[in-house]
């Protein structure tokens, strides 16, 4: 709970506005590949962003994979073609990194099925004029409309991972919103990593910690997913994304593992010894819980403040939260478990979150 008031004060002055911010020369880059909920209004807000001098690339492998009527008027549409018979999404981005302009000095990458802010790009770019930042990288928060059980669900299921970002070094990025010096890019070799890597963001982030470099995390560069989810796909793409942190950080996915091994098991001990006729069980099960639902509302508030444009869902739903975050602590056992043993990774569903 300490480390949460400090996310809250690090949070809050970064949503404020520096008046005096530098804005280098940027190009941003979203890959499409195929359909998606709300695909052209996201495109639009991208190409919307309150930046004085940037350019959008939108990237696709063929233009058979752009829905009509999305693309807005300001934007460079560029076709990667299927030169590598690699990952699609990289192929697209390393696409749009070779057609950026010459006087950008920054990278930015997007989800094109995530809602942005229209200063998205400012809180993004913002960190890397600061000592040993190397990357910078914003996170996003499920909002399903109209809201039913699994979409909720994954909804509060995700909100720790957001929780982990905040003041100082992060361990991960997002690669859905993340910034990047064009020069450190080349420098790290990040394109020929890309070609020989499963994960977008893990090759960045091996990249810039193997530099010495930091990660800094931008609250202002959150991005709004709409689109519902069902049990399956839920819980594949949950898998996906620990099975991907398993191989790209060792460490923060034995620390998740152990962490809600004996969090689930304490909660199963203090359970059962209630049952029993435990008085001192049911306090340690109240305060056990009790400090978990906290958590919860704490991670909401500060989404909510990181979203403004998305108050009124807030106030219906950040209940979930609270109230659920016992169900997803057992939830995250069960996947964590999982991501343990081999399996085929799926690739990444339009309207999800990309790794």
């Amino acid at each position: 709970m300490l480390g949460e008031r400090k996310r809250a004060r690090f949070v809050a002055d970064r949503l404020t506005p520096a008046p005096d911010q530098v804005a280098p020369p940027a190009t941003v880059i979203a890959s499409i590949e195929g359909e998606g909920d709300g695909l052209r209004e996201n495109l639009a807000a991208l190409a919307a962003q309150e930046y004085a001098n940037y350019e959008l690339i939108v990237v696709a492998r063929a233009a058979a994979c752009i829905p009509p009527g999305v693309l807005p008027r300001r934007v460079l549409v560029v076709l990667a073609g299927d030169k590598h018979k690699s990952d699609e999404r990289m192929e697209n981005l390393l696409a749009g990194v070779q057609a950026s302009r010459k006087r950008s000095e920054v990278l930015a990458f997007a989800d094109a099925y995530g809602r942005f802010s229209p200063q998205w790009l400012r809180a993004l770019v913002a960190p890397l004029s600061e000592a040993n930042v190397g990357l910078s990288t914003g996170f996003f928060w499920f909002l399903a409309q109209p809201p039913d059980f699994w979409s909720l669900l994954r909804s509060v299921w995700s909100a720790p991972i957001a929780g982990l970002l905040g003041p100082g070094d992060n361990p991960f990025a997002w690669a859905g919103s993340m910034a990047i010096q064009k020069e450190m890019f080349f420098q790290l070799r990040i394109p020929s990593a890309w070609r020989e890597a499963i994960s977008v963001s893990g090759t960045v982030v091996r990249a810039v910690h193997g530099s010495g470099l930091r990660i800094a995390f931008a609250p202002g560069a959150m991005a709004a997913y709409s689109s519902q989810t069902g049990m399956r796909d839920f819980l594949g793409w949950a898998r996906n994304q620990m099975t991907l942190a398993r191989l790209y950080d060792q460490r923060l996915w034995w620390g998740a593992l152990v962490a809600h091994f004996f969090y689930s098991g304490g909660m199963a001990a203090a359970i059962t010894a209630s049952l029993e006729g435990s008085r001192g069980a049911e306090w340690v099960l109240v305060t056990q819980l009790g400090l978990g639902m906290l958590k919860g509302v704490n991670r909401a508030t500060l989404a909510k403040a990181e979203l403004p444009e998305n108050e009124a869902w807030f106030k219906r739903h950040a209940w979930v939260h609270s109230l659920w975050v016992p169900l997803a602590t057992w939830l995250w056992l069960g996947v964590l478990v999982a991501s343990a043993f081999p399996f085929r990774l799926r690739a990444k569903k339009n309207g999800s979150s990309s790794a």
